[in-house]
C-alpha cells in the first residue's frame, strides 16, 4: 500500500510541475512583445517552447499514477494560479476578489478530487462465468 501512496503523491508532483512549467512558458511569451528587441523574443520563443515540451513530459509521467482527470485538474489549477501570480509579481497585474475566488473553488475542487483517490482496476474488472 505505501508503494501506490508514493506512486500518487509522485502523480501530484509531476502534474503540479506541469502546471507550473506551463505558467512559466505564459510569462515568457508575455516577455516577447513586440517592444522588446528581436534577440529578447527569440529567447522568451525558444523558453515558451522548452517549457512547453518540459510540461507535456511532466503531464504524459502524472498520467501514470493519476486519472486523467486528477492530472488535467491539478495542472490547470497550478497554471492559474501560478499565473495570476506572476502576473501580479512581474507585470504588476491586479487579481480582483473574483479571481481569489475562483482560485479558493479550484483549490477546494483538487481537495474533493484527492479524497476521491483513484479506482483500483481489479475492482472494476468482472469475470463472467458460464
Amino acid at each position: 500500500m505505501e508503494g501506490i501512496k508514493g506512486s500518487i503523491a509522485a502523480g501530484w508532483a509531476w502534474s503540479a510541475a506541469a502546471g507550473a512549467t506551463a505558467a512559466l512558458a505564459a510569462v515568457l511569451a508575455k516577455l516577447a512583445s513586440p517592444v522588446v528587441r528581436w534577440e529578447y523574443r527569440i529567447i522568451s520563443y525558444a523558453g515558451v517552447i522548452t517549457c512547453n515540451v518540459i510540461m507535456w513530459s511532466c503531464y504524459v509521467r502524472s498520467l501514470k499514477a493519476l486519472s486523467s482527470l486528477q492530472a488535467t485538474v491539478v495542472n490547470f489549477a497550478v497554471n492559474f494560479i501560478l499565473t495570476g501570480f506572476l502576473g501580479l509579481i512581474c507585470f504588476g497585474e491586479t487579481l480582483h476578489l473574483e479571481w481569489f475566488i475562483g482560485a479558493f473553488f479550484i483549490v477546494f475542487g483538487i481537495f474533493v478530487l484527492s479524497k476521491a483517490g483513484v479506482p483500483n482496476k481489479d475492482s472494476t474488472m468482472t469475470t463472467k462465468e458460464e
